[in-house]
């Protein structure tokens, strides 16, 4: 996973261009300092929710390129929960960067921890695909976070911890906050799309 830039720093199309090298050979270099083989899926994580402004898709397709140049494979973490544009219109960032022509082969980490369709914090020997997240494309989905999002998380099932975050089921010694993810894939940044 690479921090994503805020859109406030993607001030024009040439700082876009120019972020998008820089944190793409910056993300490649880390990954083969850290191990990772090449054509595994290094994810950019977007913190944004709703429909990204044009630099930020142009700043995406920099680093998706670039990093696809270094030998790895881009996605994106980024959310899979509709924020409403007008009354009739919802979009989610997922579909927002999905719909862009360049944005190309780009693997998707959906978060959407809204419930439903998030079951809360559960850890069922069956866990929920992703496509239940409401992105039938998405290779992963992020549908349980510590500490919990409770304008997101109050219709979910009371299987949060009192204190509002999500922890290991049967280990009460550590108290680790997990976020609880489901994947299509056993090990998801291997490079298995």
């Amino acid at each position: 996973m690479y921090r994503g830039r805020e859109s406030g720093e993607l001030k024009n199309e040439v700082a876009a261009r120019r972020n998008g090298t820089q944190d793409a050979r910056n993300a490649a270099a880390a990954a083969k300092r850290e191990g990772f083989a090449s054509g595994a899926i290094i994810f950019l994580d977007i913190e944004e929710g709703g429909r990204l402004p044009a630099n930020y898709h142009t700043y995406l397709r920099v680093w998706s390129e670039e990093l696809t140049r270094a030998g790895y494979h881009p996605g994106v973490y980024c959310s899979g929960i509709p924020v409403k544009e007008a009354p009739d219109v919802a979009i989610t960032t997922a579909d927002d960067i999905r719909n862009q022509a360049a944005s190309g082969d780009i693997t998707l980490w959906a978060y959407n921890v809204f419930c439903p369709p998030s079951p809360g914090c559960t850890f069922p020997p069956d866990p929920p695909p992703p496509k239940s997240s409401g992105i039938g494309y998405a290779a992963v989905w992020q549908f349980a976070q510590s500490p919990r999002p409770r304008e997101f998380s109050a219709h979910c099932p009371a299987n949060y911890a009192p204190d509002g975050n999500c922890y290991a089921p049967r280990d009460a010694a550590h108290k680790w906050f997990l976020d609880v993810n489901t994947a299509t894939s056993p090990d998801p940044s291997g490079g298995a799309k």
